[in-house]
């Protein structure tokens, strides 16, 4: 499995798995909000800050990630290639990308939330902790903390 940056030729195949798992993402309930998603991922691919997993074409894991804010800022698996490694290999790739001397954050669900079981086991898994608790886009988040080496 090769993890690659996403260009700016990848956009509609980047949306799909987006729009199957955007009912998970709050912020992401409308086309709207999708069409301003697929305009913030093309900043991010003029950038080199997204990344993707590939199959048969078909771009089947996304991950954006910020290098000014040191931060993951949104990761998604399409549900048909879960557990399959994916969300790994893009965070591993990611990570090496971000400033490792400094805090690393990623926001995702809290703990009582059924969304966050697999997303916030992914984090825990390399090292991420636990950090305060926050609100997006009306809905509650918890931001989790990779400390610096």
């Amino acid at each position: 499995m090769q993890v690659h940056f996403g260009q700016k030729e990848d956009i509609d195949q980047w949306m799909k798995p987006v729009t199957k798992v955007s009912d998970n993402f709050p912020g992401l309930e409308t086309e709207e909000a999708l069409e301003e998603h697929r305009k913030t991922v093309l900043k991010f691919m003029g950038k080199d800050q997204a990344l993707c997993v590939k199959e048969d074409g078909r771009i089947i894991g996304v991950i954006l990630f910020s290098r000014g804010y040191n931060m993951i800022c949104c990761l998604a698996v399409d549900p048909d290639y879960r557990r399959a490694g994916i969300a790994s290999a893009m965070l591993d790739k990611a990570l090496s990308e971000l400033d490792r001397t400094r805090d690393i954050t990623v926001t995702t669900f809290r703990e009582d939330d059924t969304k966050g079981t697999a997303p916030r086991a992914l984090y825990k898994k390399f090292g991420f902790v636990e950090g305060e608790l926050v609100e997006e886009f009306g809905y509650p988040n918890q931001v989790f903390v990779l400390n610096r080496r």
